[in-house]
């Protein structure tokens, strides 16, 4: 069967698929989808799951190439889906390939031993925000120290690249400013006042309390599965597990 790729790197074959919902809405892409196409793995992709890079984060080496592959959307591009729809794309081709029970080792609360136990990655629902965003996509929120009214914007893929390469531009050894640099990408308004320059400056100086508030406020109100799940340890005690997207999440898929 001939391929061919659109403009935004992504396959396009007439192959099996489903639709996934988005935790999103679709209220942040221009299109407003509120589901996409995605694509089931096939013997090619296991191609770009075993060729992890030491050097290059998951993002780079796994995840964006697996979304230029499996989705099917011509209009939206992969580099522009926020974190939270990503996680239910990448939820989805591990169930159609491997089944939803994830494995994962918890240490018991009562006990300080390790023990394992099971999360089914169907069961999975959307979590409840406690807002919902402005009409332009994005968030206001008042600062609780300097009282400055900020709006923000959800992190994309594109965005976490960014960060990742310009951080990596930094010699070893040298100090990598991880917050300020998150913090840039997810400001685009203080007080009224997008001047990126004016933003960058009130980030260096701005009060430990109001950048905690900024990265709490958008954990409680991003559009996301709700990842975290309680499980009951061997003691009787609970335990709280919190579903990531690291190797150990693409580990079926490397033992192959």
């Amino acid at each position: 069967m001939e391929a061919n790729v659109n403009e935004y790197g992504q396959m396009n074959f007439n192959l099996p698929h489903d639709v996934v919902p988005l935790p999103s809405g679709g209220i942040f892409y221009p299109s407003k989808k509120s589901s996409v196409k995605v694509g089931y793995l096939t013997a090619a992709d296991e191609n770009i799951l075993v060729n992890i890079d030491g050097n290059k984060t998951i993002k780079e080496t796994i995840i964006l190439p697996l979304l230029r592959n499996k989705l099917y959307e011509p209009d939206l591009r992969p580099e522009d889906l926020l974190d939270g729809d990503i996680e239910a794309i990448l939820i989805f081709l591990r169930n159609t390939s491997f089944g939803p029970e994830y494995s994962v080792n918890v240490t018991d609360p009562g006990t300080g031993k390790i023990f394992e136990s099971s999360i089914m990655l169907d069961e999975l629902n959307i979590k409840k925000n406690k807002l919902n965003p402005d009409s332009d996509g994005t968030f206001t929120t008042v600062l609780p120290r300097s009282s400055k009214s900020v709006k923000l914007k959800p992190l994309t893929l594109r965005d976490y690249l960014d960060i990742e390469k310009t951080l990596d531009m930094y010699p070893q050894g040298r100090l990598q400013p991880t917050i300020t640099i998150r913090l840039s990408k997810m400001i685009i308004e203080i007080d009224g006042n997008s001047n990126k320059g004016d933003i960058a400056k009130f980030i260096e100086t701005m009060p430990i309390v109001d950048s905690k508030h900024i990265r709490s406020f958008m954990f409680e109100n991003e559009p996301r599965l709700d990842l975290t799940r309680e499980i009951m340890a061997p003691s009787g005690e609970k335990a709280v597990v919190n579903i990531a997207f690291g190797v150990e999440f693409f580990r079926p898929f490397l033992s192959l």
